[in-house]
């Protein structure tokens, strides 16, 4: 009579998050849950809060992971080892360099680990030397690295990563339209009239909103006058509120919003102007939705893209100027590019796709453990 199989126990482990990479944790949450894998995540409560990942068929445990290094870390890693020592996982994928760095101090003896790196490293001075330092040791110590692009992957296997390679990170699926575009429009004063553009993220540098709010200032002389929303909230909100007062730009900033695809249909275009980005969420979120897409060249969005949006160089107020007004006089090249983006969403890799290769390369470096205890006895 043969034993049957124990469920495969995985902990997955992410630092502070309010977009992609909780969603991403909770797709994968949900996924490996319908697999019948006995799920631990491990994060900030506040993380938790937003994203559930005890609905999505987790068991959470909080740990406070910030987004940065703070003193506190040594308290991280001493909470994740002993929830790890709680959980006996057959594995841990953390999901960013901080959640990386705590995992690989905190993980058991001979516990593999997987690391999803979802962003660069943009700091510069001492503090950009400390997260090298640390991008390095989390590269070395992960048994596999999965870069969401491949400057990424690139980036770890330079490090001295012992296995890179890319990881695409799907976006959830757009869930369904709500409301209708006058509802919304109705909702943040804009006339029927005016055109809207649209972009969503944290309000934070990396996202470049101080490059979009001085393009959208150059639009108030335009007629109909556009209205620039900007849906997200972060640390760069007093800044970015203070220049749109000085220039004068038609820019509302709406907060943190749950209801993207309602804005998305109400919006004439959307806009990415981030210094850097892989796979990012509002980008493919606008493709999927068939909007109009300007973003920046960078990281991973011309290979996600392709020629179905208009790229241009970052902090290139004149190019984007130039790439939005060319969107907003022509009717026809703006439903040319939201049938083009609709058409390069359909390529991309599903949650399922994912979920999949995530699977795979759990059932990699568990059989690579089981092989080297089989060989140590």
């Amino acid at each position: 009579m043969s034993v049957p199989e124990p469920r495969r126990r995985v902990a997955l482990v992410l630092a502070s998050s309010t977009g992609g990479i909780g969603r991403h944790v909770a797709s994968l949450t949900a996924g490996l849950a319908g697999l019948d894998v006995e799920v631990t995540v491990c994060g900030p409560v506040d993380t938790d809060r937003q994203f559930d990942f005890t609905l999505a068929g987790a068991r959470f445990v909080p740990v406070e992971i910030p987004a940065s290094p703070q003193p506190r870390d040594a308290a991280a890693v001493h909470a994740l080892r002993r929830a790890l020592r709680a959980a006996a996982p057959d594995l841990v994928h953390a999901h960013g360099l901080r959640a990386g760095l705590v995992a690989a101090l905190a993980r058991p003896t001979g516990c593999p680990l997987v690391v999803t790196w979802h962003n660069q490293v943009l700091a510069q001075g001492v503090r950009g030397r400390v997260y090298r330092q640390l991008e390095g040791y989390v590269a070395r110590a992960a048994d596999v690295t999965l870069g969401a692009s491949a400057d990424l992957v690139n980036r770890a296997a330079a490090l001295g990563a012992r296995d890179a390679r890319l990881g695409a990170v799907a976006a959830p699926e757009l869930a369904p339209v709500t409301r209708s575009a006058q509802e919304v429009r109705e909702e943040l004063g804009i006339a029927p009239d005016r055109p809207m553009v649209l972009s969503v993220g944290r309000l934070h540098p990396q996202k470049g909103y101080d490059v979009l709010v001085a393009a959208a200032s150059r639009w108030r002389a335009r007629q109909p006058v556009p209205v620039v929303v900007i849906a997200g909230s972060g640390p760069a909100y007093m800044r970015l509120a203070g220049q749109i007062s000085e220039q004068r730009a038609p820019v509302v900033l709406a907060g943190h919003r749950t209801d993207v695809p309602d804005l998305l249909a109400a919006a004439d275009l959307a806009v990415v102007t981030s210094v850097w980005e892989a796979r990012q969420l509002f980008a493919q979120e606008a493709m999927r939705a068939g909007t109009p897409l300007v973003a920046t060249s960078v990281g991973g969005l011309p290979e996600l893209v392709g020629d179905a949006a208009l790229l241009v160089p970052p902090g290139d107020i004149d190019a984007l100027d130039d790439a939005v007004r060319s969107l907003l006089d022509d009717r026809g090249l703006r439903a040319e590019y939201g049938r083009r983006g609709a058409e390069r969403a359909a390529t991309w890799p599903t949650e399922a796709d994912t979920l999949a290769q995530v699977c795979a390369v759990y059932d990699e470096v568990a059989g690579a453990v089981r092989g080297a205890s089989q060989e140590a006895r």
